[in-house]
């Protein structure tokens, strides 16, 4: 699914690359298709993964910076059914809106959620849905995984 990412860069180059194309003349070629699609499903390497997760490591977990590694809009709805809040009852959980690209160079999904009077309140968390190998089994700051 991280090759997702790298789709959507190829598509945003050729939208951007569409207007210059304009400007030539009739008759005259644009880059090779090889060229242009070189790279797609390559994805990350191991090693590539391991240094990003490093390096995220350093910020709290379901930030921007640091988001919820899981596979698919399956995995954010299981991992937000196993969070819970500081009194063990589940947060209540609002609509997944985009937060941008996050540490992985995906675009991430931020959820608002709610544990009412109990703490850590009202927060919330960025998911990045690109990871099927992924089961993240701790938790943001202020909240508890169910196992």
């Amino acid at each position: 699914m991280r090759h997702l990412a790298s789709l959507a860069a190829v598509a945003a180059f050729l939208c951007a690359s569409a207007g210059s194309a304009a400007d030539k003349k009739v008759g005259q070629r644009t880059g090779a298709p090889e060229q242009l699609f070189s790279g797609i499903g390559e994805g990350t390497s191991d090693a590539e993964l391991a240094r990003e997760i490093a390096a995220a490591s350093a910020h709290p977990l379901g930030t921007l910076e640091n988001p919820v590694r899981v596979g698919g809009p399956e995995g954010e709805r299981a991992y937000l059914g196993r969070l819970r809040c500081a009194d063990g009852k589940a947060p209540q959980a609002f609509d997944r809106k985009s937060g941008g690209i996050g540490a992985f160079g995906a675009i991430v999904g931020v959820y608002t959620l709610d544990c009412g009077s109990a703490a850590p309140g009202r927060a919330q968390i960025a998911m990045d849905m690109y990871h099927e190998e992924h089961r993240e089994d701790r938790a943001p700051a202020g909240f508890t995984i169910a196992r």
